[in-house]
């Protein structure tokens, strides 16, 4: 039987539109939800955990420094250590109240009360810090105060105990602007990356009280401590020559000094001091900071007459001159329209190349270079280590200048055969002495003798040879004609009874802004080493214009107040 299909109704459209509508809708509502708690439950359960889980980082201990102590037994002595401070942070959505809090805070910690307030009433932030490096008697005395929301951090600072002493070699430890540690000049300079170890962290919350919670089962990285460093310095060493350098600045009248005292054998330092000194616990009082600069890789100098020893050990090498080869001085030598005349303008008449360094005599030691050729005698200079870094491991060495050698003019080989239009850093000479001393062989100058990872894992630096500058028949002349110096020139004072000391001295000007010679100012020095057979030590001692006139009468008796001690605690039998 044939049916008559019904027709749609105004009112069936509408409600068809309206459960079509109400199931989609419902569609959209189920596909967020899948969405939500399947593809990205993960994101949104991170999202909702980090408003109330914290990262905290864990800082590592920095390396510590230590000089040796005895090196019979081995004993080591600090030079930087960690001390506990504290830092002071608030949570500003726990402070109950931030007023009150904000008073005591400031009155303790001698802040600005309206600073601290700022940031206690900050509700935005969770993490707000109120001070940095704060003593423990200073946290113990606001944990009395059992205000909610303030809590307290670790944060290890650095310990000098030594203060003023080796101040420019181990150089200070400040706080970077996210107040982790950070070094600067020296050791702590060079090796920050080495000190300051690996940062870590780990996850947690805060309690009502501030209070840390770690999470348990949550993710850890742990923090590794930095690496310690141990010196080839000595300590007893270091504070006897400290001290003698100290007392010759002030008796002197100087404006500064320096000593350096190396191995000649390796290359070891064995003491390094500058004067005047700082105390890097407390850095931020310091005055001027030329005072962080150590002088003797940063500070280069013309050397003055203590150069005459490298122009006669390349006349020597090259056969050029032997130590009895005569010349007749008569005071000065006329170079073109120039003169180069002897100190005090004295002459000295038939003098043999012992005699030109006993008296230190600027003409015989341009004889000396003029005899062995500008380009030999340029290479010789550049061979013992002039004109380029030594390498040793320390923040901000500089090169010093040669470049005057590369303009082959008869002037500029006259003035730097004594030391004048050249400029050199108490290391570079000392280190190029210690060849002299050493048959010829130049070793790179090294401060480091182990670094001791905190894994327990120890690299031992071992002395490297740079070259052979000389060769052994020419170091032994030379250091017989440096014995001279002392036993009967101007170095008297630095010999030690029932020993063979060699070296030689430098009183060299200072020159001006405008390049001219000062009248009176100079910078003296003495450079030796002993014994002479079979050396222990090369030492030098520099001193910034002191009152006196020359290193004759400062460098030369200090060197020899060192040199004594040195001899008897190492233990060195005469050979005399």
């Amino acid at each position: 039987m044939y049916r008559r299909k019904r027709s749609l109704t105004p009112s069936d459209n509408r409600m068809f539109v309206i459960k079509f509508c109400l199931a989609l809708f419902a569609f959209a509502i189920i596909s967020r939800l899948f969405v939500l708690q399947v593809w990205s439950r993960e994101y949104y359960s991170t999202l909702a955990e980090n408003k109330h889980v914290l990262k905290k980082e864990l800082l590592p201990e920095r390396g510590r420094i230590f000089f040796q102590n005895d090196r019979k037994t081995g004993e080591m002595a600090p030079l930087a250590l960690n001390k506990d401070t504290f830092i002071v942070v608030a949570d500003p959505k726990i402070i109950i109240n931030p007023s009150q809090a904000a008073y005591i805070l400031a009155k303790k910690l001698e802040l600005d009360e309206l600073s601290v307030a700022s940031k206690l009433k900050n509700s935005n932030s969770r993490y707000e810090i109120i001070k940095k490096q704060v003593d423990a008697a200073a946290v113990e005395e606001l944990k009395l105060e059992k205000m909610t929301g303030i809590f307290f951090e670790r944060q290890p600072a650095r310990f000098y105990p030594e203060k003023e002493m080796a101040s420019q070699v181990v150089g200070f430890s400040g706080l970077s602007d996210d107040g982790k540690p950070v070094g600067h000049y020296g050791l702590e300079g060079y090796f920050n990356d080495l000190l300051s170890g690996k940062t870590g962290y780990m996850l947690g919350e805060r309690d009502a009280t501030g209070g840390w919670l770690p999470l348990a089962g949550r993710e850890i990285e742990e923090a590794i401590n930095g690496a310690d460093l141990v010196l080839t310095m000595d300590k007893t060493i270091e504070y006897i020559a400290c001290q003698k350098l100290s007392e010759g600045v002030a008796e002197y009248k100087a404006k500064g000094g320096t000593v350096i005292i190396l191995n000649p054998k390796t290359g070891a330092i064995l003491a390094m001091c500058d004067a005047p000194g700082f105390d890097p616990n407390s850095y931020q009082k310091t005055k001027n900071i030329r005072a962080f600069n150590n002088s003797a890789i940063f500070t280069p100098y013309e050397p003055g007459s203590v150069f005459k020893a490298i122009t006669m050990a390349g006349a020597l090498d090259a056969g050029a001159v032997t130590p009895d080869t005569t010349y007749f001085d008569k005071g000065f030598i006329q170079l073109g329209s120039q003169i180069i005349k002897n100190a005090a303008n004295k002459s000295y008449g038939n003098q043999t190349m012992t005699g030109v360094l006993k008296e230190s005599i600027n003409t015989g030691a341009y004889f000396a270079a003029h005899a062995l050729g500008h380009k030999d005698f340029r290479k010789y200079v550049q061979d013992f280590g002039f004109g380029v870094l030594t390498g040793v491991e320390l923040d901000t060495e500089v090169s010093g200048n040669i470049s005057s050698l590369e303009k082959e003019k008869e002037i500029y080989l006259a003035t730097a055969s004594f030391g004048q239009g050249i400029t050199a850093t108490p290391m570079q000479l000392v280190s190029a002495f210690g060849a002299i001393a050493n048959q010829g062989k130049l070793y790179k100058p090294y401060i480091i003798s182990e670094i001791r990872q905190s894994d327990g894992t120890v690299e031992k630096r071992t002395p490297e040879l740079v070259r052979q500058v000389i060769s052994t028949r020419a170091a032994r002349l030379l250091s017989g004609m440096l014995t001279t110096v002392v036993r009967e020139g101007h170095g008297k004072q630095a010999g030690v009874a029932g020993y063979y000391i060699g070296g030689k001295t430098g009183t060299a000007q200072i020159a001006g802004s405008n390049g001219e010679y000062s009248e009176g100012a100079t910078n003296q020095t003495f450079i030796g080493f002993g014994p002479v057979d079979d050396p222990a030590f090369v030492m030098l001692v520099k001193y910034e214009e002191p009152e006196r006139v020359y290193a004759e009468y400062t460098a030369v008796p200090t060197f020899g107040e060192i040199a004594k001690f040195l001899l008897q605690y190492l233990e060195i039998p005469p050979n005399k």
